[in-house]
């Protein structure tokens, strides 16, 4: 069952773009995270096995996400405040400034408009404007091609792969390892929230 925004109560919303915002994981929210991760359409790009998930396995997720060191988001779509998907940053290295970077878009129907490389982009600038990280990767398999577009689209290049490793299709196929540096990105949005206080021209 899809969850829809409680009339008169909107979600919280930590930083937005044109297409979708990004707000702290939900307890509330979990019989829809369960949904997504037991659509085998979903998880057949991600690096999960295709399996039953239940909702206190989901919980247990839940828990630790929550409390942990990675920085994960729920992804809305910004009109109509639905939860489309999730975020996040893994393996945070503040020595290094580096971080793993994960995407899931959990709603069929939310996908092929956009939403992908806009939660993308908004999870570059809050890892390099507000982190401060410097390098950020992934790992996409070779036959998620709107996965490429989408990271390729937000700043991403491939710069490796991992070759034939993944079976589906009756098939074996590489996995991509692909990276962003913030030297190669510009804030579009935190930027301006993330910037020094402007010498006062006046007392007041």
């Amino acid at each position: 069952m899809r969850t829809e925004p409680v009339a008169g109560e909107s979600p919280i919303i930590q930083f937005r773009g044109e297409l979708v915002a990004l707000g702290p994981i939900k307890r509330e929210l979990l019989p829809e995270y369960q949904r997504w991760i037991n659509d085998f359409g979903t998880v057949r790009t991600l690096g999960f096995m295709p399996q039953p998930t239940t909702l206190e396995a989901e919980q247990q997720w839940y828990d630790q996400a929550s409390v942990g060191d990675d920085k994960t988001f729920t992804i809305y779509e910004l009109t109509s405040e639905r939860p489309i998907g999730v975020a996040s940053l893994r393996s945070i290295d503040f020595r290094n400034r580096t971080a793993s970077y994960g995407l899931m878009i959990g709603d069929p129907d939310a996908r092929g408009r956009g939403y992908g490389t806009e939660a993308t982009v908004l999870m570059l600038d809050y890892a390099f404007t507000a982190l401060g990280l410097h390098s950020l990767y992934l790992t996409c398999y070779e036959f998620n091609l709107a996965g490429q577009r989408a990271y390729e689209k937000a700043g991403f290049k491939t710069i490796g792969r991992r070759r034939q490793c993944r079976w589906m299709g009756g098939r074996l196929w590489d996995e991509l390892l692909m990276d962003c540096l913030a030297t190669e990105f510009e804030s579009p949005h935190l930027g301006q929230v993330f910037a020094p206080d402007l010498p006062r021209t006046s007392d007041r």
